[in-house]
């Protein structure tokens, strides 16, 4: 009997699930590394040393990136370097591999230069004998200043005044390259530690650009867009040029078509402009006196579609306004009885 959905144990199913999606999570990141999606062909190379190269770098042909590295590994007395080629790249059975320095800054990429009348089996490697290294900028100063500290700069110099003293009686020409080589041997030695602190300088400077080369090639990529964006604007720009002449142009034709129009206006308008500052302190005046007034009408005018106003002393005082009538005891008569108005 078939047991309903619901009714079934969840374990079971939520293992399911977990293995599914594990498997899916794996599939994706190695979707690159399956044969029967990822396109290209993998070879292998062996240097001498790995010179600083690194996964996921290109791989170039003349110039051109045709690929890049997938794997590094030591192999023994020297470097298994492991790269992937596109479709269609004929690699030759007597094809040299170099890794080159990209930027001064460590970045690197892997040059194939494809040789012989064969192919090359994906399955064996590039021998050292057809690849090579670059020359490394940091450590050859950082060699350099280790040799150069090395140098017992007074034992040279006492080198090179026996030397002197020996060659005193040969020729001119010699007795002159002698002093020349004594010359240069006291200035290194009184100029031994600003040469140490320059070669120290060197290596940190360096170490600095070495340590900020992402940053670098960051600003440099930046760079590299801001001349795109301005060469794809290229047209408009210089569309936008032409039109300015073009306006200037019709600016100055217009000028020249309406000189008999506009020297008469721009005389008036100078005569206009003379008689106002002639006249400024009366326009000042005039404005000051006029804010007055424009309040006034502001408030007379501000409650509606009408004005407000009021007349004073349009009517007489009432005469019924005096004293008031004083109460008498009964009998008897007011003093000074004042006239009441019904």
């Amino acid at each position: 009997m078939r047991v309903p959905f619901r009714e079934r144990n969840p374990l079971p199913l939520g293992l399911a699930g977990l293995a599914t999606i594990a498997v899916l999570v794996l599939l994706v990141t190695q979707l690159n590394n399956l044969p029967f999606i990822s396109g290209g062909t993998t070879y292998h190379a062996a240097f001498a040393e790995a010179a600083g190269l690194r996964n996921g770098e290109e791989v170039r042909i003349a110039g051109v990136k045709v690929g890049q590295v997938t794997d590094l590994g030591l192999e023994g007395d020297h470097v298994k370097v492991t790269f992937k080629i596109d479709d269609g790249v004929r690699v030759g059975d007597l094809s040299r591999a170099e890794i080159k320095i990209k930027t001064l800054l460590g970045a690197h990429y892997l040059s194939l230069v494809p040789r012989g009348p064969g192919r090359q089996n994906p399955r064996a490697e590039i021998p050292i004998s057809r690849t090579a290294t670059p020359f490394e900028v940091v450590p050859a100063i950082n060699q350099l200043s280790q040799q150069v500290g090395q140098i017992d700069t007074v034992q040279l110099a006492k080198s090179f005044d026996t030397i002197s003293a020996t060659f005193k009686n040969s020729p001119a020409e010699i007795q002159a390259s002698l002093r020349g080589l004594q010359r240069l041997s006291a200035t290194i030695s009184s100029r031994d530690d600003q040469l140490h602190q320059l070669l120290a300088r060197s290596t940190r400077v360096t170490g600095v650009l070495a340590d900020r080369n992402q940053e670098f090639v960051k600003l440099i990529a930046d760079g590299d867009k801001i001349l795109q964006a301005v060469s794809a604007r290229r047209d408009v720009i210089h569309q936008l040029l032409i039109n300015t002449v073009s306006l200037s142009e019709q600016i100055n034709g217009f000028i020249a078509d309406n000189q008999a129009q506009l020297t008469p206006m721009l005389a008036n308008l100078e005569r206009v402009n003379q008689i106002l500052l002639k006249n400024q302190d009366n326009l000042d005046k005039t404005i000051s006196l006029l804010a007055p007034f424009a309040s006034q009408f502001t408030d007379a005018t501000g409650t509606g579609r009408w004005f407000d106003s009021y007349i004073q002393n349009l009517l007489p005082i009432p005469a019924s306004i005096g004293t008031l009538p004083q109460k008498t005891a009964p009998g008897t008569q007011s003093a000074n009885p004042l006239p009441v108005l019904p």
